[in-house]
C-alpha cells in the first residue's frame, strides 16, 4: 500500500505541522519495536505510521500552555 492522500491525512489532524509530528512520533515508536496497529505492506516505519493515522488508528490531543504548568 502507497501513503495515504494527504487530503485523507489532515482530515484526521488540524494542521500539516501536527500530522508531521505525529507521524515523526509514531515511526519513532515502530522503530523502538513498538508493534504496528495494522497490516501494512510496507516495512517503512513513516509509512506504516502515516497509514495508521489515515486509518484513525493513532490518536493525538493538543495541550494548551495553561495545562502544561
Amino acid at each position: 500500500m502507497n501513503q495515504p492522500p494527504l487530503d485523507v491525512l489532515r482530515e484526521r489532524v488540524d494542521s500539516r505541522y501536527t500530522l508531521t509530528v505525529l507521524a515523526a512520533k509514531r515511526a519513532r515508536q515502530l522503530l523502538e519495536g513498538a508493534k504496528p496497529l495494522i497490516d501494512c505492506d510496507s516495512d517503512k516505519p513513516v509509512t506504516v505510521a502515516l497509514n495508521e493515522i489515515a486509518r484513525d488508528r493513532v490518536g493525538w490531543e493538543r495541550i494548551s500552555s495553561d495545562s502544561a504548568r
